[in-house]
């Protein structure tokens, strides 16, 4: 799926010169770029990561730098903290071991493992294993683990990420740790922990039906693997051509694009013992979105959500794993879309299963807000657990003992984007906010469920940690981030502001982030930071650890940051206003919402106007300076998608239907017949490897402006896929803010 840029998400090296600049002025604009690019670094606490010791009450957390670690062990039940390690008795053991004073001036590691029952601790210091009776603090040298016994006992990466917005896959460890299931030459394969011997689960994997692990998932007690296979007979393939290589090599990817045809899913159980493979069967005419959801506790049945092409019609499977038969224990329909590429939640986690395995928790968004239904695991609903005109996000603890859920949405009245946790219990009554505080609220549950850490923050407050219990009364404050450093350059905290919508009546959130050293009797131009994507919003509504538009605004920039309608978590009806029009009602909101900003503003030049975004944000980049001419001045397109027609079936079709469902819709969409319409100058910058938004498209663009004469910019990179960091990532940053520095002269 597309995705947004970030700092970690970039690009690599390119083809265009720099702006003519003089180099003291382009040193002094990069020093300060980079400053508040990692303002990150600025922010010290804040952050807790819990180690949940065995008793379930307690758990550790290390904080402080290299040179002085801190190791917390923390009561849950009072808040109390007290050492793990008796700092001076741990350093006196290290150092008549070493023979000399360990390094550093507390605790000289950060990484330990507790064994035999938490009574030892296991660490490396040195290039040396070590292990510390807790009791005795006697210290002992032991056997590094041999780097074969590590390779041995650690997945393996299978392949990269694909689409690259996707995590890399690796191989799946069985429940008792003994296999690990990967792939190899199409085939799933199993790998021994004891002994690293390999063996076929399969046999009959080839190019064109392969087996895969992606999604795939064991039995609880390891003797079944549900998993997928691929049939791409008939499926299209792109080429990505590896230019840098001694002889240009091409390699081909298979790849839907919208209205083309689509791989096959079979759904398979392998018994790990017989290697009998069992085929689900999918009805005559299966979706050809398929998410393996779990085997229930038991193993008796296998839960799997399968989604048809336009995503209107997901139904909840139960499968008989010994038989492959699979019954409907629910249908949830659309008029529009289910969830479409959402990320909170996407499709594939609208289920949650109870520990007993016959019940389960299913989000639906049948009134027009995401809400939490109890049903029986053959169909019956239970009843309605909540209610009201706003979205719940996501399940994160459910406790049938206690007989409550836990989950995170947006249900504060006049604050559409705060996340809170709430809890409701499973008959209905009890429903109730856990925290507080404005902003946005992540919790993490104890394993037994008695009590949570909740990091919270916004984007004028720095993160806060707290312990609380499971009924969100407040034990503890772990820690609170200051932020003296990040203060120091400057920084100042980005202004709220609430516009109308281009309809006149719904409400538009967003952030304005101001220059250094902001004068408002001065007049600076201004830059829209714009994603759109249909999945995810894109203003920063808690803390920014990374400062990608405060570092654009530190270089004399008003920078702009809004969600427009057709976005998420604001309900259907304000998501689906973009249906089957895609690229039609996005800048027109966009468009509204910086007039009316700079109408009450005059510090805002509305004579320099510019906008940039990568992937969609890429797309919107684009049709900006198409449909919008005389306000947006300047564009950079990041990796971008510039046809819908061109683009990834399964990130389209949901919000547009097919080019043959709906070829109006597509047309108004496109981008390339209308570029005579750019006054502006363009810069577009792609990878010639991208698998999620194709190279292709930008060559489409790169021929429309070519053939209108416009002029344009050009960042080519050889070899990079959707998203890549590092050097070739503070090129493409480069490129970045010269071409708006160049064009729009802060």
């Amino acid at each position: 799926m597309t995705g947004k840029l970030s700092v970690v998400v970039l690009l690599a090296m390119g083809l265009a010169s720099p702006p003519a600049m003089a180099q003291s002025e382009a040193t002094g604009r990069d020093s300060t770029f980079r400053r508040f690019l990692a303002m990150g670094t600025m922010v010290k606490g804040g952050a807790v990561q819990a180690n949940w010791l065995a008793d379930g009450n307690s758990f550790w957390y290390s904080e402080g730098g290299p040179a002085t670690v801190v190791i917390h062990r923390v009561d849950a039940r009072t808040g109390v903290r007290t050492p793990l390690f008796d700092v001076a008795r741990l350093r006196s053991a290290l150092a008549a071991r070493l023979g000399r004073e360990p390094p550093y001036q507390g605790i000289p590691f950060e990484r330990f493992t507790l064994v035999d029952n938490e009574a030892a601790a296991r660490f490396a210091l040195e290039g040396r294993e070590f292990r510390l009776d807790r009791a005795t603090y006697s210290v002992t040298e032991v056997p590094a683990v041999s780097a074969a016994e590590r390779e041995r006992t650690t997945p393996r990466m299978v392949r990269p990420g694909f689409p690259t917005t996707n995590p890399d896959l690796y191989e799946l460890p069985s429940p008792d740790g003994r296999w690990f299931a990967g792939l190899k030459e199409n085939d799933i394969w199993f790998r021994a922990t004891a002994d690293g011997r390999e063996e076929p689960l399969t046999s009959d994997g080839t190019e064109q039906r392969a087996w895969d692990v992606t999604g795939a998932k064991w039995s609880r007690d390891g003797l079944r693997l549900a998993a997928l296979r691929a049939d791409y007979r008939g499926v299209n393939r792109v080429p990505l051509v590896h230019w840098l290589k001694p002889v240009e090599e091409v390699e081909w990817r298979w790849f839907t694009k919208a209205g083309g045809p689509m791989p096959r899913a079979e759904l398979q159980v392998i018994d790990v013992i017989s290697k009998v493979v069992v085929a689900v069967d999918l009805g005559s005419d299966p979706e050809p979105y398929l998410s393996i959801v779990d085997f229930t506790p038991d193993g008796a049945t296998l839960l799997v959500l399968a989604n048809s092409r336009e995503q209107k019609r997901l139904r909840l499977l139960a499968v008989d794993p010994s038989t492959g038969k699979a019954r409907v224990v629910l249908t949830e329909t659309q008029p529009t879309f289910i969830k479409g590429i959402a990320q909170n939640p996407g499709w594939a986690s609208l289920i949650t299963v109870l520990p007993d395995g016959k019940r389960f928790l299913w989000t639906s968004e049948r009134d027009g807000w995401d809400h939490l239904y109890l049903y029986d695991l053959d169909g019956t609903l239970i009843r309605r657990l909540t209610s009201g005109s706003w979205p719940v996000l996501q399940v994160i603890a459910v406790d049938p003992k206690g007989g409550w859920a836990s989950f995170t949405g947006h249900a504060e009245a006049g604050r559409p984007y705060d996340t809170h946790v709430y809890r409701v219990n499973l008959d209905g009554s009890g429903f109730r906010r856990l925290t507080e505080g404005e902003g946005q609220h992540a919790a993490a549950f104890a394993p037994n469920r008695e009590f949570f850490l909740d990091t919270h923050s916004s984007p004028s407050r720095p993160p806060t940690v707290e312990l609380r219990s499971a009924d969100g009364k407040l034990i503890e404050t772990l820690t609170r981030a200051t932020i003296d450093d990040r203060q120091a350059t400057g920084w100042t905290a980005p202004e709220p502001v609430v516009v109308k919508a281009a309809d006149g009546a719904t409400d538009l959130w967003g952030l304005l982030f101001k220059p250094l050293n902001f004068d408002p009797n001065r007049k600076y131009p201004v830059v829209e930071y714009i994603y759109g994507g249909p999945q995810t919003v894109n203003v920063p509504y808690r803390f920014a650890q990374g400062g990608f538009p405060q570092a654009i605004a530190a270089l004399g920039f008003v920078v702009w940051v809004v969600d427009g309608r057709g976005t998420p978590e604001r309900g259907k009806a304000f998501q689906d206003v973009v249906y089957g029009k895609f690229g039609q009602q996005e800048i027109p909101d966009h468009a509204a919402a910086i007039r009316q900003v700079m109408a009450t503003r005059p510090y805002m030049d509305s004579t320099r106007v510019g906008i940039f975004g990568g992937s969609w944000g890429g797309y919107m980049t684009i049709r900006a300076l198409v449909t919008a001419p005389d306000l947006y001045r300047v564009g950079a397109a990041m990796y971008p998608v510039v046809e819908m027609f061109d683009h990834m079936a399964a990130a389209i079709e949901p919000y547009m239907g097919t080019p043959l469902s709906n070829p109006e819709g597509y047309r108004a969409g496109s981008s390339t017949d209308r570029v005579e319409k750019i006054t502006g100058r363009l810069l577009l910058i792609h990878g010639t490897s991208d698998v999620n938004a194709t190279f292709s498209a930008t060559m489409k663009m790169v021929e429309a402006l070519t053939r209108a004469g416009k002029l344009y910019d050009l960042v080519v990179l050889p070899e990079q896929n959707h998203g890549v960091a590092g050097t070739s990532g503070r090129y493409m940053l480069d490129r970045l803010w010269q071409h708006l520095v160049e064009h729009l002269k802060p």
